[in-house]
């Protein structure tokens, strides 16, 4: 589908400069992140497994690193701009050129009790790896398309995008946990269960309470 609208968008300079930011995702986070973290995932786990510190603070701590860099990729893509042919502001894939302002007001803030949430999920139900790729992927998805409102077929894009913060923690989860199999109806309930916690970790919260007046958007429309 992405390769699609790129065809379809090609001669409108703005479009085809956000649709590369976009492709500048894919390949450094999905094609490149992805393949690493799967290829050295047995090696990782082992690395992890000796940290002394309890599994579940291991798993948000380093889904949140994780995080940090996908929105580091992004926020990279943004300010290259110039390199697509178009000013910065004129296309974007991020709320702000400012990478502290981008995590800390915009995306990871938002994430962190989620992946609080599922941290406490995995404690009771023993979730594959791939299934918490799908179901937090499913999540993320929902989040970035309005519920399926806005650009619903790119769910494949925003489930590798989400997903990939939650694989590789969960794949380094302890396996000799006592945590029940998850009974079939867990598996949807698990796409919104996390979001109460974005009221237990009230991250978000604080941040609009500190900078109530912050925009959601620091640029125009994109193509405007």
């Amino acid at each position: 589908t992405t390769s699609a609208v790129t065809l379809v968008t090609w001669g409108n300079p703005k479009m085809r400069a956000g649709l590369g930011m976009g492709w500048g995702l894919i390949l450094l986070w999905i094609v490149l992140g992805g393949t690493l973290m799967y290829r050295f995932r047995d090696r990782i786990r082992s690395v992890v497994a000796h940290i002394p510190i309890d599994w579940r603070i291991k798993f948000a701590l380093s889904a949140t690193v994780l995080a940090l860099l996908e929105e580091a990729i992004t926020t990279t893509m943004t300010n290259l701009a110039p390199l697509f042919g178009v000013r910065i502001g004129e296309a974007y894939i991020t709320a702000s050129t400012n990478y502290l302002d981008v995590v800390a007001l915009h995306s990871v803030v938002l994430f962190v009790p989620l992946f609080v949430g599922w941290a406490v999920i995995l404690w009771r139900y023993d979730f594959s790896p791939f299934s918490v790729f799908v179901l937090f992927g499913l999540t993320g998805t929902a989040a970035e398309t309005n519920l399926g409102m806005k650009n619903p077929l790119e769910f494949g894009l925003w489930i590798f995008v989400s997903g990939l913060m939650v694989y590789l923690p969960a794949y380094c989860v302890p396996r000799q946990r006592k945590a029940l199999p998850p009974r079939w109806w867990m598996y949807p309930l698990a796409i919104v269960a996390p979001l109460p916690f974005e009221l237990l970790v009230p991250l978000p919260l604080l941040a609009g309470l500190f900078f109530p007046h912050h925009p959601q958007l620091h640029f125009p429309p994109l193509g405007k």
